[in-house]
């Protein structure tokens, strides 16, 4: 399972620092298949930027008091973020999130 996590943070490039974390944001369409409730958002409100994702890599955690914290997410999660709590960026033309693991407000299960 490891290696597969290597070969995918090799692939996009990319790997966090600290307790970083990078997503990838999910399309309005995609926010409607998680969970078994359908919702339907009027024409205002979807040009938002969703506050869901699926987390690509994290980054190695934290110290604190000299001692490694480990991060509470991995690979593969589906997470809820604060909406302005990102930094946007690009890889290969596609939209992608680094937040910080404290901007990470829930994990769906």
């Amino acid at each position: 399972m490891k290696k597969k996590v290597m070969e995918k943070k090799q692939k996009l490039g990319i790997i966090p620092v600290g307790s970083r974390v990078l997503l990838r944001p999910f399309k309005e369409q995609e926010e409607r298949m998680i969970g078994k409730i359908k919702i339907v958002l009027p024409d205002s409100v979807s040009n938002e930027k969703s506050d869901k994702g699926k987390v690509l890599a994290v980054g190695e955690g934290r110290y604190e008091d000299g001692k490694l914290m480990p991060m509470s997410v991995k690979v593969g999660d589906t997470v809820i973020y604060s909406k302005y709590g990102y930094d946007e960026i690009k890889v290969d033309g596609e939209e992608l999130y680094l937040v910080k693991e404290e901007n990470i407000l829930a994990i769906i299960k």
